[in-house]
């Protein structure tokens, strides 16, 4: 095992103590790639060599000294490679660390009985599209013909699926810092699965970092989607908006349009997380003039909206929809 993949159980809204938890891991290893809001990929071939104990000790370690320097616990998976860390992390609990060994019997045994999306990347369409034919295990994925899943979800789909069903890890860590981000984060009361109240509390989230972004004269270029489930699993989707935007409007547009995509069905829904990255200054983005009327109202209204707050509070103007 030469990979961790680790997320750090941080309280809701506290993004600062991440950079210091990221150094941490960079006390074991240069190899760390940040995984916002709340984790981290390390691979620690070398430091394995170096310290002369295994993944899974060093994660021992790992956890000990971020409860002991920030009070934060966390959820640790190790396995030969990014792939099956992540897998491994799904299965992981508080103070015990899944290890996904590098036996291939040992990772077939692992994969075996997982659904199909368990692996990263596949979404509920393909999922959808593969239980149709009965590949609803990724067991079953692994024995079927790779020109029967080509068939089925295409060429390069088909391969990547297959490979992976197989335990075929070609991906690597790319270390990287915590990007230039704002987060907003909904957690539910109870496990949501209300599709209404899903989009509701997206349409919070956007609004609180579009007025943020406004705030502090800035526009993002891309928006990050995080869903955590009832079993402490998480599907996130990134998508790069047509024009860096601090827009309300456009912000919630694209927020939705990757919660649709996701295909949730009764979803046991525990906490949705929004990030806009690739932040910029404002008078540095260009915006594309558009003669649609409505877009102009919108936008005059949102103005408005912003001196309103600006002189008389946060909750002197907000969207009737979420006037409960």
């Amino acid at each position: 095992m030469t990979v961790l993949c680790v997320r750090f159980q941080l309280p809701p809204m506290d993004e600062a103590a991440l950079p210091g938890l990221l150094g941490l891991l960079e006390e074991f290893t240069p190899v760390v790639q940040a995984l916002p809001p709340d984790g981290a990929l390390a691979d620690l071939r070398g430091a394995e060599r170096y310290f002369g104990r295994d993944a899974v000790e060093l994660a021992s370690v790992i956890r000990v000294r971020a409860l002991a320097r920030y009070g934060v616990d966390c959820l640790i998976g190790a396995g030969p490679g990014p792939m099956l860390a992540r897998m491994a992390l799904r299965a992981a609990r508080p103070g015990l660390t899944r290890a996904v060994p590098a036996d291939p019997a040992a990772i077939a045994e692992f994969l075996a009985p997982l659904p199909v999306t368990a692996l990263p990347g596949v979404g509920a369409a393909t999922a959808r599209t593969l239980g149709e034919y009965g590949l609803d295990t990724l067991g079953r994925v692994a024995a079927a013909p790779l020109s029967t899943l080509q068939r089925l979800v295409g060429a390069k789909t088909g391969r990547e699926l297959h490979e992976k069903a197989n335990g075929i890890d070609r991906g690597r860590v790319v270390p990287g810092a915590v990007s230039r981000s704002l987060a907003a984060e909904r957690p539910f009361d109870r496990d949501e699965v209300d599709p209404d109240r899903h989009r509701r509390a997206l349409l919070s989230a956007t609004e609180e970092l579009g007025i943020r972004l406004r705030a502090l004269d800035k526009v993002c270029r891309t928006l990050t989607l995080t869903v955590r489930y009832a079993d402490r699993s998480a599907t996130t989707r990134t998508r790069t908006l047509p024009e860096p935007t601090a827009h309300t409007a456009a912000l919630t547009k694209a927020a939705y349009g990757m919660y649709e995509a996701l295909g949730l069905q009764r979803a046991r829904v525990r906490a949705l997380v929004l990030r806009a990255e690739g932040l910029d200054c404002a008078d540095r983005a260009a915006h594309q003039l558009t003669f649609d009327p409505v877009d102009e109202k919108v936008r005059r209204v949102e103005e408005a909206a912003d001196r309103a707050r600006a002189r008389f509070g946060p909750r002197a103007a907000f969207p009737g929809t979420l006037a409960a």
